[in-house]
């Protein structure tokens, strides 16, 4: 991912490129010291993470993000944690407090990663197939991918809720293992319990998402792929 670094002060930005330089996935395009300079770079140079300071000289970085008509991928790194409901209001992928430890960078990267995944061109779909099997109790069930409607984790057990029944289909399996299973499907991990198919949301909310009567909580932290997954579908 190509990304640019923006603030004001000199030794916050020299450390973003240093920690920038330290994730492989990352190409530095750019390090900007006010929200004009960057505006400028983005003029000439294909950007998909910003690195971006709030509180700066002139634009500051909600008012700088707000000028873009198609802002690429934002994390705020900031001194002021009052202003990180506006960041999420702004589908920020991520809000860094400095002092910003290496270890919570790379978390905030690996968040605009898989992000920057989801955002791809997906996979034809008829490159995959339609269908798979699970095991409920020493049976095999097919599962048709389309009727997914949404699907509930419970320790080492899962609950598949479908269009074309009343009941769930249980099976032994984690919920991690069947995120990584349908995730070309365009089924997303709302919260550490639920995943959804984003083709059958019909409202979302601060906090929930609904899938005609049914409300399920969305996290935070799983806002910006869903977010996305759901521009997708539009």
């Amino acid at each position: 991912m190509r990304c640019i670094a923006v603030d004001d002060e000199k030794w916050v930005l020299d450390l973003l490129v240093d920690n920038i330089s330290r994730v492989p996935f990352l190409q530095l395009a750019g390090r900007c010291k006010n929200a004009l300079e960057a505006i400028e770079l983005l003029h000439r140079e294909e950007v998909d993470l910003i690195f971006l300071d709030i509180q700066m000289p002139g634009l500051n970085g909600i008012q700088f993000v707000q000028s873009l008509q198609h802002p690429p991928m934002i994390v705020f790194v900031t001194a002021y944690k009052e202003h990180a409901w506006e960041g999420f209001e702004l589908a920020a992928v991520d809000y860094l407090l400095k002092p910003v430890s290496f270890e919570r960078f790379l978390k905030a990267c690996n968040k605009a990663h898989e992000l920057f995944r989801l955002q791809q061109k997906p996979v034809a779909t008829k490159e995959l197939p339609a269908s798979f099997f699970v095991y409920v109790e020493y049976n095999q069930v097919k599962i048709t991918i389309a009727d997914i409607l949404y699907i509930e984790g419970m320790k080492d057990y899962v609950k598949i809720f479908l269009t074309t029944g009343t009941k769930p289909v249980i099976t032994k399996m984690s919920l991690k293992a069947l995120e990584d299973k349908l995730l070309p499907y365009r089924l997303v991990r709302i919260h550490k319990s639920y995943i959804i198919a984003a083709d059958k949301v019909t409202a979302l909310k601060r906090d929930i998402i609904c899938l005609g009567n049914i409300e399920l909580p969305l996290s935070d932290s799983y806002r910006p792929a869903v977010e996305a997954l759901l521009s997708l579908n539009k």
